[in-house]
């Protein structure tokens, strides 16, 4: 008796079926839903099939797998092997066909959902399936007998090739179908995009024959300060290049509620800064696109990340009812449109964009992505989340309930409102080290590994100079001088008298410590004054006040962990950061960075259709503490200004660093920022 049908596994997946003999390995792996891919439709064209057969005795399966399992090499696949290359021993999916039980690999290249590494601090997996894919088909010729049109035939193409329906298209696509088809011989590349839910499939762009050009997507943290960007492939979610613009709307405001102060006191203000934003943004788009040899016409697709006000502003929203309790916003929800609607003129015209969903109040999207890339939700330990920048977003908590607050720490901690503070480039000092004896420092520079005091520094930095100081920089300098003696508890800058150093210096009624003094060579003479004291002071206070405040909420005085977020959180040093009372006392092992934690949540929703959903679901559940209407904020920003903190406990802290015992207040002040009682 002859066997009509034979057992096919799939690895590592496990699936496994009995197929009849000569079923294409492709139509098998499509039928038992394992992850192979094909942009083709089996025609044996894009190569993405590919399959590693084996072959002898497979005990774990109980089965002996036969040379002649699979059919015979054919021209197809060594047409593409003498052209292309392909590894020995691989087949195309799409014409090995079954003829005896076989046992087939699906190489991680070959997998539809590829698992591309994110790197951080917890490096997790994105699962490949973005929105806007491609599809190639064949497309039924028109005749007599079948008069129907060429965009309904391509709709059944889909349908029939990849179960794919309800297509739509644009006038764009439709006028140029016919041309498009006829050339291609009646076979095309399509991109399509599929909205969230059950949105209909959109055609955004069409190609004779089989196309291999490049699909790319944006995903963009829109801050306050600085407008990140990664433009990825959405192939392979590969990151074809990164990079960051100042946001122009700083000159209506550094800060948020400037800006809708700006907005409020000056008709057509809103209007103003959303084209100020959109024409940074378009910018963003040549620059990256340049960065990245690619050309931006190829982009079809953009997430969007961003608090409220930004959120608002992006979309031509007046964000006026955010300035004033409760606080409403237009729309929390997540949003779906075409990128021509917000004049995003420099990415492909049938581009279509997605911004993630805002929790609530001042608490935006930019905190949603952090919780997507983060997963507080899925902690089995108390983790505080601080995405530090000009408007901070904290999130506290684990598996059982997850708070959230948004923090005013304004721009210093991005280098703005410093005397010589700048962005993160290079030339900007951003690490410090300051001798507790001698009291003299030294720093690197971005561009250059090497410490001021090492030798070939200045010939290491000769391009760049030393032109400021950055967020981290300034963060590390404030911490080194509090350790090495030359700030006290409260904050304040003590004489050369008081501290023992000439580069102590006064400034009016207040003193000043110098950092650099490039004067002699035409560079900047870099302080750090009592008033950029005062700002990070202010910021810290804002910041540390808003986790406190989560920590009340949820009933905790201590956390398990921190991670430090933000477009500089991979640069901030735990040490310093406690030391300055920016975070609450913890074990600093248990300190960790996720660098620019919102604009990896907004590469996992460009990447993963799934991700959008599960944001959408998990922000339902975050509960929003809203710091300007809570009574301990205050309370606890005011015992926050002291460095570390007036009144909180850091024990941790104590076993790691040394905080001198000294005074500088001559109304009699404590080392710790409070003022001491009479006796």
């Amino acid at each position: 008796m002859t066997t009509k049908d034979a057992l096919v596994i799939f690895t590592p997946s496990g699936k496994r079926g009995r197929f009849a003999l000569g079923t294409p390995v492709l139509q098998a792996a499509r039928q038992l839903g394992v992850d192979l891919d094909s942009v083709c439709g089996g025609r044996g064209i894009c190569s993405k099939c590919q399959i590693q057969p084996g072959f002898g005795d497979f005990a774990k399966f109980g089965i002996h797998v036969d040379d002649e399992a699979l059919s015979e090499w054919n021209a197809v696949e060594e047409r593409y092997k003498s052209k292309r290359g392909m590894i020995d021993g691989r087949r195309l999916g799409c014409q090995a066909k079954v003829m005896g039980d076989v046992v087939i690999d699906v190489p991680p290249e070959s997998q539809v959902h590829k698992q591309v590494i994110r790197k951080s601090a917890t490096q997790r997996d994105i699962v490949m399936d973005p929105a806007t894919r491609v599809y190639f088909i064949e497309v039924a010729e028109p005749d007599m007998h079948e008069p129907t049109g060429d965009f309904e035939r391509v709709k059944q193409a889909l349908a029939l090739q990849w179960q794919v329906d309800g297509v739509e298209a644009d006038l764009s696509i439709l006028s140029r179908l016919q041309p498009v088809l006829r050339k291609g011989e009646w076979k095309i590349t399509l991109a399509l995009h599929r909205g969230n839910h059950d949105a209909a499939h959109r055609i955004l762009d069409i190609w004779p024959g089989y196309h291999e050009g490049p699909i790319l997507g944006l995903a963009i943290d829109l801050g306050s300060t600085t407008i990140a960007a990664h433009l990825c492939d959405l192939r392979d979610g590969a990151v074809l290049a990164s990079a960051g613009v100042m946001n122009p709307q700083i000159r209506f405001g550094e800060d948020l509620m400037s800006r809708v102060s700006y907005a409020m006191m000056n008709p057509g203000g809103d209007r103003e800064m959303t084209e100020a934003v959109r024409v940074a943004l378009n910018g963003l788009v040549q620059t990256i696109a340049t960065e990245a040899n690619s050309d931006p016409n190829a982009i079809y697709e953009l997430v969007f990340v961003c608090n409220p006000v930004m959120h608002h502003l992006l979309l031509g929203v007046d964000p006026v009812e955010l300035g004033q309790a409760p606080f409403a916003l237009a729309l929390s929800g997540s949003l779906s449109l075409p990128a021509r609607d917000l004049d995003l003129s420099a990415v492909n015209r049938a581009a279509q964009v997605y911004v993630l969903p805002c929790i609530a109040g001042h608490v935006g999207a930019d905190a949603a992505a952090v919780a997507l890339s983060e997963e507080p939700d899925k902690s089995e330990d108390m983790v505080l989340i601080v995405d530090v920048g000009t408007n901070a977003e904290i999130l506290l908590g684990n598996k059982t309930r997850v708070l959230a607050c948004s923090s005013p720490t304004g721009p210093a901690f991005e280098g703005a409102q410093i005397s010589s503070g700048q962005r993160a480039a290079p030339g900007a000092i951003e690490r410090t080290e300051i001798d507790p004896a001698t009291k003299e420092p030294r720093f690197r520079v971005i561009g250059s590994d090497l410490w001021s005091d090492d030798p070939g520094f200045a010939e290491a930095i000769k391009s760049s100079g030393i032109t400021g100081i950055c967020g981290s920089g300034i963060i590390e300098a404030v911490a080194e001088m509090r350790m090495a003696g030359i700030v006290d508890g409260s904050g304040l800058i003590g004489s050369a008298e008081q501290v023992g150093t000439p580069r102590c210096r006064a400034e009016g009624r207040t003193h000043s410590y110098l950092l650099h003094d490039g004067a002699a060579e035409g560079g900047p003479v870099i302080l750090v004054t009592q008033t950029d004291i005062r700002a990070i002071q202010l910021a810290k206070s804002a910041l540390y006040a808003g986790a406190r405040l989560l920590m009340d909420t949820m009933g905790v005085e201590n956390v398990d962990r921190i991670t430090l977020a933000g477009a500089f959180g991979a640069h901030i040093s735990p040490k310093h950061a406690m030391v300055l009372g920016m975070i609450p006392d913890a074990a600093l092992d248990k300190v960790t960075s996720a660098g620019n934690a919102a604009g990896t949540g907004a590469r996992i929703a460009l990447c993963n259709r799934a991700a959008r959903d599960a944001i959408e679901a998990t922000v339902q559940q975050i509960h929003k503490v809203e710091t300007a209407i809570e009574p301990r904020f205050q309370e606890h920003f005011v015992n926050a200004n002291a460095i570390p903190h007036a009144t909180d406990a850091f024990p941790h802290l104590e076993g790691v660093a040394s905080l001198p015992n000294v005074s500088f207040n001559t109304a009699g002040a404590g080392s710790d920022g409070r003022r001491r009682r009479r006796g």
